[in-house]
């Protein structure tokens, strides 16, 4: 009987051995890399970005002021030519849905330039219309205005 004891063992402590010796160093590398991935240095938000983020909640108020026809919330969050530019292309609707997707965002200085595409249903007298297109909306100052907007307005209702 002691003839096939032996080989057990050696058989058993051959294959659960080098098991052991992987699970211990992989135990031990995970404990050296944890304090490595758990640093509570937070990375610091550059100013380019908040101005960008800033636009693109700017684009989102006037896209909402304008469909709720707010013209008093238009003209607090536009200079006071973006807000002559926007009140000469509006034209009377019963409702309204814009999409804004923004695609690129340039700054200079204080003024950024907010490209994006856009996708709209109007609603007059039971007719409805969709259009789209791609806009540059320039801002400017500090908080952000609207001072102009370029290319496709997607503030014009379709004819």
């Amino acid at each position: 009987m002691s003839y096939f004891k032996a080989p057990c063992r050696v058989l058993i402590r051959q294959s659960i051995l080098p098991s052991l010796r992987i699970l211990f160093l992989l135990t031990v590398l995970f404990f050296l890399l944890l304090p490595a991935c758990g640093g509570k240095d937070a990375k610091k938000v550059s100013p380019e970005s908040l101005l960008a983020q800033e636009a693109f909640e700017l684009a989102e108020t006037l896209k909402s002021a304008y469909v709720e026809k707010d013209r008093a919330r238009l003209e607090e969050h536009s200079t006071e030519s973006g807000y002559r530019e926007l009140i000469g292309s509006m034209k009377n609707f019963d409702g309204a849905e814009l999409f804004f997707t923004p695609t690129w965002v340039e700054i200079q200085d204080s003024t950024v330039h907010l490209t994006l595409s856009w996708k709209g249903t109007w609603s007059v007298k039971g007719k409805s219309t969709e259009d789209r297109g791609m806009a540059v909306f320039v801002f400017e100052g500090t908080p952000l205005k609207l001072s102009q907007v370029q290319r496709a307005n997607p503030f014009r209702q379709p004819e």
